[in-house]
């Protein structure tokens, strides 16, 4: 575990620096597109149960979780233009950076849920709380393309209760049981591969 906070630490801190203009770049996008702030903050649940602020770049209207937790990218009217650009390629998921140079996330992990659905877990399904979150993980390389599928249901919450989400349970606990430094490069690179052949 210590090599991999030491591997967490020297990851974040190069993606920020590298990663500066950039974020400068999608900074100066999002305050062009609409008002509100250039972060967006959200309570999810981290190792030992514990809840932390979660931070992306905004993609939404200011307020837009008030209308819900789910998000269906081409359906969703509560996105902003430069919110579809920063999705598709998952540019917003970069600040989360900051999250792990904190120590409240890891590169490789179970993706941090929202309280309300980790209040539906079972007792095996709790033991994803038992390691830090993570940008990326098996599930989020299987589900790359979640919003579009959650498109094509018109009860997308209960798609993703009761199908979505135990299945990338199932990875989470999958990776947590076979972790290690080379499962987790490989994780970034099948990350890396899968974002770049992200199509319209």
């Amino acid at each position: 575990m210590i090599i991999k906070r030491i591997f967490d630490i020297i990851f974040s801190l190069t993606g920020l620096i590298i990663c500066l203009p950039l974020f400068i770049i999608i900074s100066i996008l999002i305050i062009a597109d609409s008002k509100g702030s250039i972060f967006y903050k959200q309570i999810r649940v981290g190792k030992d149960n514990k809840d932390f602020r979660l931070l992306k770049f905004r993609t939404m209207m200011p307020d837009a979780d008030k209308q819900g937790l789910l998000t269906v990218s081409k359906r969703d009217n509560r996105i902003t233009r430069t919110g579809h650009f920063l999705r598709k390629y998952k540019l917003d998921e970069l600040a989360q950076l900051f999250n792990v140079l904190c120590g409240n996330m890891s590169i490789v992990g179970p993706r941090p849920e929202v309280r309300k659905y980790v209040e539906l877990y079972n007792e095996q399904q709790k033991k994803v709380l038992l390691v830090k979150p993570g940008i990326t993980c098996l599930s989020s390389v299987e589900y790359i393309n979640e919003n579009e599928i959650l498109g094509k249901s018109t009860d997308f919450e209960k798609i993703y209760i009761n199908d979505i989400m135990p299945a990338k349970l199932i990875l989470d606990l999958k990776y947590i049981s076979e972790q290690n430094f080379i499962t987790d490069i490989k994780i970034i690179f099948k990350t890396l591969g899968k974002i770049i052949r992200l199509k319209d």
